[in-house]
C-alpha cells in the first residue's frame, strides 16, 4: 500500500514518506548531509500545503500583501546516516510560533531509527525582504502553538 504522495496529516504533525535516491548520496552510498535540507524542506512544504496554506497564494497577496517564507535558523542534529535506496520518514510537529518566528521541529527517521532532529525556524517577508508578522488566518489554519517570546 502506497502513501499520498504529499504525506499523511494527523492532529498534531505530518508525515511524509521519501525514498533515498542515487543523486541524494555521494560517492559511498550514504545521504550527503545538505540533501537533509532538501527532506526537511519538502515535509514542511506538503504539511502547511495540507493544512491549506498554498505558496502561490501568499506570494499572490491572499493576507493584503506579497509574502513569502523564509528560512531564519537551522539546528541539525545529525543522529546516523541513511543510504541509498532507503526509506526514510520526514515528521514535521506543529509549529510553534514565538513573535514573527515559526519554529518546526523535524525529525527523519527509517523505521525506529532517529536519522536526524531539526529545529527550523522560518519567518515571513515581503518582496523588499521585510519581517511579517504571521496573519492571524494563518495561524489559525496552521494551528500553532504560542509559545513565549525569545
Amino acid at each position: 500500500m502506497s502513501t499520498p504522495l504529499s504525506g499523511q496529516l494527523h492532529s498534531d504533525h505530518h508525515v511524509l514518506e521519501q525514498r533515498v535516491y542515487f543523486e541524494d548520496t555521494d560517492f559511498t552510498g550514504v545521504v550527503y548531509h545538505g540533501r537533509y535540507l532538501n527532506f526537511l524542506e519538502r515535509g514542511r512544504t506538503d504539511y502547511v500545503r495540507l493544512l491549506g496554506i498554498h505558496h502561490h497564494e501568499i506570494g499572490d497577496g491572499l493576507h493584503g500583501e506579497s509574502l513569502a517564507f523564509a528560512v531564519h535558523r537551522m539546528e541539525l542534529d545529525f543522529k546516523k546516516p541513511a543510504r541509498i535506496d532507503e526509506i526514510i520518514h520526514i515528521r514535521t510537529n506543529r509549529g510553534v510560533l514565538k513573535g514573527p518566528r515559526l519554529i518546526f521541529n523535524q525529525i527523519i527517521t527509517r523505521g525506529e531509527d532517529v536519522l536526524l532532529q531539526a529545529a527550523v525556524t522560518v519567518v515571513l517577508v515581503n518582496p523588499q525582504g521585510r519581517l511579517r508578522r504571521f496573519p492571524q488566518k494563518m495561524i489559525d489554519d496552521m494551528g500553532v502553538v504560542q509559545g513565549k517570546k525569545n
